[in-house]
């Protein structure tokens, strides 16, 4: 046999090697239930082929009010795994989890994964009565609308993976490892990810200090700041700018992109704008000049187009969840959106 055809020969078992090694594909998917269809997004990134994802809520739900319908009981009770929050934001789950009747998914079981373990909760609360409203005892548990912690939910989600169906634990790493990377480079962009790594970076910006570092950085010849790329880059207009949100679930978002949020349209979380609130929040934008005011589209948009009208302000609309609307198809694209629509209202209003 020449030198040729014995390279060729040795590739060739070294290829089927590799693919009677690598463990097959599941011959019955796995069930994965998410609470909320941005976790599933995440879900369906890491498990790939080897799962089947659905989600309890919609992306147009308000995910603290959820009918535990006969049908959602039947998804919990045929879950594998079900990805939550863990905190105190699905009240509508533990009376889904009695009609299933599934041990199996239950919190501190193999089955059970909550996403927002390891994470950093912000606005946690100093004073906890009903007198504050809908208030959030572990702390603001909107995690999904900070791009950063999409890393953690998905290392969550890969590790429940990996406790349910070892088999395949390798595939679940490389999954998490390739979502994890493209948060990345949705973030930062391929320059400075490429020059600064994911573990500084997403460090200064949990500091609030990204910006300024590459402001203050150079790097072979120019300025790191403008090697920047991703979200971050094009949300620079978003920067120091005053805001009203509808809601508190933009806390996360706020710390990632230096928004500044002046007030909200509800007086207390949960509690319904009374005639008196929304006069003061008028009072307010126009005394702090601010020109945008925004909430997800599943709370009262007549009523945020109605103040933003009264002060000369752009009210923008957005999708917290995906599929919330029809381009908010995965976590990427709910991102792509939500950017976008607040830069353009900032930049297209001159403010």
């Amino acid at each position: 046999m020449s030198m040729h055809h014995r390279c060729r020969f040795i590739a060739a078992v070294a290829a089927v090697a590799t693919l009677l090694l690598a463990p097959a594909a599941r011959a019955k998917p796995l069930q994965i239930v998410a609470t909320l269809p941005s976790y599933g997004s995440i879900a369906r990134a890491i498990v790939g082929p080897n799962g089947r994802v659905r989600s309890l809520a919609r992306g147009y739900e308000d995910p603290h009010f959820v009918r535990p319908k006969p049908s959602l009981a039947l998804m919990v009770r045929q879950a594998d795994l079900l990805v939550s929050t863990g905190l105190d934001l699905e009240l509508w789950l533990p009376a889904l989890l009695d009609k299933a009747n599934n041990p199996r998914v239950r919190s501190g079981q193999p089955g059970f994964v909550a996403a927002s373990h390891g994470i950093y909760l912000l606005e946690k609360p100093r004073i906890v009565s009903r007198s504050e409203g809908d208030v959030h005892i572990y702390g603001n548990p909107h995690i999904y609308i900070g791009p950063l912690n999409l890393k953690i939910i998905a290392r969550n989600i890969m590790v429940g993976l990996k406790r349910i169906d070892p088999e395949h634990a390798a595939v679940y790493e490389k999954n998490y490892a390739a979502f994890k990377n493209k948060v990345d480079r949705h973030l930062f962009g391929d320059a400075l990810l490429k020059i600064l790594g994911s573990t500084v970076l997403t460090k200064l910006t949990l500091a609030g200090k990204l910006i300024a570092f590459l402001e203050k950085r150079s790097y072979q010849g120019g300025k790191l700041i403008d090697r920047l790329g991703g979200w971050m880059k094009r949300a620079l207009p978003l920067r120091g700018r005053k805001i009203v949100a509808y809601h508190k679930n933009w806390a996360y978002f706020a710390r990632t992109f230096g928004v500044q949020i002046v007030d909200y349209v509800e007086p207390k979380p949960g509690l319904p704008p009374t005639p008196s609130h929304v006069a003061h929040v008028v009072t307010e934008m126009r005394q702090q000049k601010v020109r945008v005011i925004m909430a997800a589209n599943y709370f009262d948009s007549a009523k945020v187009r109605s103040i933003a009208d009264k002060v000369g302000a752009r009210a923008v609309i957005l999708p917290l969840g995906v599929d919330g609307e029809p381009a908010a198809r995965d976590v990427f694209a709910q991102f792509d959106l939500i950017v976008g629509r607040l830069v353009k209202a900032f930049v297209g209003k001159g403010v």
